[in-house]
């Protein structure tokens, strides 16, 4: 049933679903993290097919393969994070599931030697952080994301 039917709702929705009102800052900064990894996926990509291209590395259509399946996995954590902007409900599971993915990739960075161990930390961090911004009640309540039992999430 729609919101006209229910004049006693606290929330008002838009067709998408979504309550109107002012967007949370949890929810600004979870879209931005996601932007920001989508990126990051995107240039590391762009840059593995340059190479490719130039014939640089050793298996040129490896590195090609790997850039534009680069290119396409980022393509999911920058739709979750346009998303997340305009509190689209359906946008907090791919934001998630980049989020959970991210960590084993932080952990590849930080068991490595050197350089990689600072882009460790930087994906952990942001991994995390964009993990308890997608789980804050307060988010699920900007998405209109409902509890179990259809409830309203607290």
């Amino acid at each position: 049933m729609s919101t006209e039917q229910h004049p006693d709702s606290e929330q008002q929705h838009d067709g998408a679903g979504a309550p109107d009102g002012p967007r949370p800052r949890r929810l600004t900064q979870a879209a931005a993290i996601a932007a920001i990894e989508g990126l990051a996926l995107v240039g590391v990509g762009l840059y593995m097919l340059i190479i490719g291209l130039m014939g640089r590395p050793h298996q040129p259509r490896t590195a090609e393969t790997g850039g534009v399946t680069m290119i396409v996995l980022g393509l999911i954590p920058l739709l979750a994070a346009r998303g997340l902007f305009l509190r689209r409900r359906w946008s907090r599971g791919p934001a998630l599931i980049t989020q959970i993915l991210a960590l084993p990739v932080a952990w590849m960075f930080l068991t490595a030697n050197g350089p990689a161990i600072p882009v460790g930390i930087a994906v952990a961090v942001a991994a995390v952080t964009g993990l308890v911004l997608l789980v804050n009640p307060a988010t699920a309540q900007a998405l209109g994301v409902r509890g179990a039992g259809g409830t309203d999430a607290p």
